[in-house]
């Protein structure tokens, strides 16, 4: 809670929550900008939190005396003199801010409709229900201020998990330092237990981390040395060195915590609608109060002016939006809150409405639904042995970086102890020729084996995965597939996309029988393969003049054109890479397909309670602002009506972020 301060909560969403977890409040101990804002510095605890809900409470001793205890023992004079400090005491912040925003001929604000409100009702002597009407409004904004207090620090919780202090090595020595000084270069100790504060490379043989408030994954990680470790990673097991890659205010978690806090200023077209509604609503809600109290003049013959006043008044409180423009970005948010305990970062809560609304999900292969780690799958040896088959084929590639060389090497083992290695030349395109133990050997494509005139097996054409084909002295001697493995949520992931009616394309600059192959194992739709980057432009574009509205999920970087043309850019694994942070529209941490299901599951959710709260706010308000101008709702309901509605708004909003999808 802010000391002595209370949230302009039916003023607009600006004004209400502000990126960073700032909030605007009518405010005791601040300065206030041109705007109504006011700066607060600090958070404080304690009694001075609850000033609203005490002077509150205070008014309402003071009515109840005067109500129930000697009111009969004075006269109106009297009762006037002692219900107008209790009314200043509950409505100071109100009509403070009411009297800012007057000034800058700002009327039509719902400040200062409560104000007119009770001014009117001491007007034509009812001062209870004046009292009543800030008292509980005050009590109200309270528990709205707690509520959107409670869900902002329920956010900054799960992300802003840096630690204050960290051990730096310097000189020999272990210092304990704020991790802000640290610089890059420097190696810091992380004992048992304590997070890390900071990127960087891990310097100890082997570690084990927990890294669930970055990934939602509460699987253990096991890092050996030369792996990146991430700010916000907690040590599981033993004293840990770690190198510094990153300063402080640079780290993934830094950007992902900030990227957070951002997402409140991206807002929803409900959102960009309630604050349009909210500026039209405010001034005809006005009229018609005035309407109400002039116009039966000219048609009702017993006309008793107080009478007609006081149901214009009724009008003008039951018309405060404050349960619309406080709830429904109050739900959005606890979108994103759920959305980063799964390990899915929204960059504005536009997206949780983009989501709700795509039928057709676009899938890179390489990285989205496989694991971008190619393994060794089959041994096809020709006139040698297959030991020896995959000794010339390590050997030969253990001099190149391409993935498929690193599959062939790891497959192989060690092999190579003692093996001669000369002459390595790559064939561009086709692969490499080399002399291993005195033998000339090439490795590569089918391609490579027809430039040297070499035939080979047909069963090497046939292959839908990729293969590496092998000749030792101009003679065929087999081949080596490889292949991508399947994450294993993707099936799943698949089955439930088509399970909500959505259709799935996969695109890949793979060769199309190895994308025909993944694509029938999972049940995808559609796939296309040997496709470019433009092709994949192509591909997309299609499918939008088809009226499609869809996802493309990738890796946020190579495939950003395709991002930029699809209504959500999704990048799988965006935890080691600033650049796939920066370009995707939502970031799916933890590399699992599944969490795209979430992903749509939470947009639906959220759009679900946000509507919730529009037909019963506006249901209500309806209902009493007839039952007000019928003269049948008092002061007492209006206010209570008002009041409550935001409350059950705001519960129903909060009630996201417990949500299990």
């Amino acid at each position: 809670m802010k000391s002595g301060k209370q949230h302009e909560h039916c003023c607009s969403y600006e004004e209400t929550v502000k990126p960073g977890g700032q909030h605007d409040h009518p405010g005791h101990e601040s300065h206030d900008d041109d705007d109504g804002h006011s700066h607060g510095e600090g958070e404080t605890e304690g009694w001075m939190g609850h000033w609203p809900l005490l002077t509150a409470l205070f008014a309402v001793v003071v009515m109840m005396i005067l109500e129930y205890g000697f009111g009969k023992k004075f006269n109106d004079v009297i009762q006037l003199i002692i219900f107008i400090p209790a009314y200043l005491l509950a409505g100071y912040n109100v009509l403070n801010l009411a009297f800012r925003k007057a000034l800058r001929l700002d009327f039509l604000n719902e400040f200062f409709l409560m104000s007119v409100a009770t001014i009117g009702a001491f007007a034509i002597g009812s001062y209870s229900e004046g009292v009543a009407v800030m008292v509980f409004y005050s009590i109200g904004e309270w528990f709205q201020d707690t509520a959107v207090s409670n869900a902002k620090r329920s956010i900054k919780a799960l992300l802003d998990i840096r630690p204050d202090t960290v051990d730096v090595i310097r000189g020999g020595k272990v210092e304990t330092v704020n991790p802000s000084t640290v610089t890059i270069g420097e190696v810091i100790q992380v004992k048992p237990g304590e997070k890390v504060a900071l990127d960087g490379e891990l310097l100890s043989d082997k570690a084990t981390f927990n890294t669930a408030a970055l990934t939602g994954e509460s699987r253990p990680d096991n890092k050996v040395k030369g792996e990146s470790v991430f700010a916000g990673m907690i040590n599981l097991n033993q004293l840990t060195e770690i190198k510094v890659k990153a300063a402080f205010k640079d780290s993934k978690l830094s950007k992902i915590l900030e990227m957070v806090q951002d997402a409140t200023a991206r807002k929803s077209q409900t959102q960009l609608f309630i604050s349009r509604f909210a500026k039209v609503y405010t001034p005809i809600v006005f009229l018609l109060a005035v309407l109400l109290v002039a116009l039966p003049y000219f048609f009702v013959s017993d006309y008793v002016f107080q009478d007609w006043l006081y149901r214009g008044l009724v009008f003008l409180v039951i018309s405060c939006p404050c349960a619309l423009v406080v709830s429904i970005p109050l739900g959005y948010f606890g979108g994103i809150g759920l959305a980063s305990k799964n390990g899915i970062l929204f960059k504005g809560s536009n997206y949780l409405d983009v989501m709700t609304r795509i039928n057709t999900v676009v899938m890179d292969k390489t990285g989205t639904l496989t694991k971008g780690v190619f393994e060794v799958q089959k041994v096809v040896a020709v006139g040698i042995d297959e030991k020896e088959l995959l000794l010339f084929a390590a050997a030969i590639e253990s001099k190149s970086t391409h993935p498929i060389a690193v599959a062939v090497v790891s497959h192989a083992g060690d092999v190579l102890v003692g093996v001669k290695i000369e002459g390595i030349e790559e064939v561009a395109g086709h692969g490499l020729t080399g002399v291993i133990n005195g033998k000339k050997v090439l490795a590569g494509n089918a391609k490579l084996l027809k430039k040297f005139g070499v035939d080979y097996d047909s069963a090497v054409d046939e292959e839908v995965d990729t293969i590496v084909v092998l000749a030792v002295d101009r003679k065929y001697a087999g081949y080596i597939t490889i292949a991508d493995e399947v994450k294993e949520d993707a099936g799943q992931a698949i089955a439930a996309m088509h399970a909500l009616g959505i259709q799935t394309v996969m695109l890949s600059g793979d060769k199309q029988s190895t994308v025909d192959k993944v694509a029938s194992l999972l049940g995808i739709d559609k796939a296309f393969g040997d496709l470019l980057p433009e092709h994949k432009v192509d591909q997309v574009e299609a499918l939008k003049k088809e009226g499609r509205r869809l996802a493309f999920v990738g890796d946020g970087v190579n495939d950003a054109p395709v991002v930029a043309l699809a209504d959500a850019g999704i990048a799988m694994g965006g935890l080691g890479s600033d650049a796939t942070i920066e370009t995707a529209d939502i970031v799916i941490q933890n590399d699992q397909p599944s969490k795209i299901v979430t992903a749509i599951k939470i947009g639906k959710l959220t759009r679900s309670i946000v509507w919730q709260n529009i037909i019963l706010a506006m249901g209500v308000k309806i209902i009493v602002l007839i039952l007000g101008a019928g003269g049948v709702a008092t002061l007492w309901e209006a206010v209570i009506a008002d009041v409550g509605v935001a409350l059950l708004a705001i519960l129903n909003a909060v009630r996201i972020q417990r949500k299990q999808v």
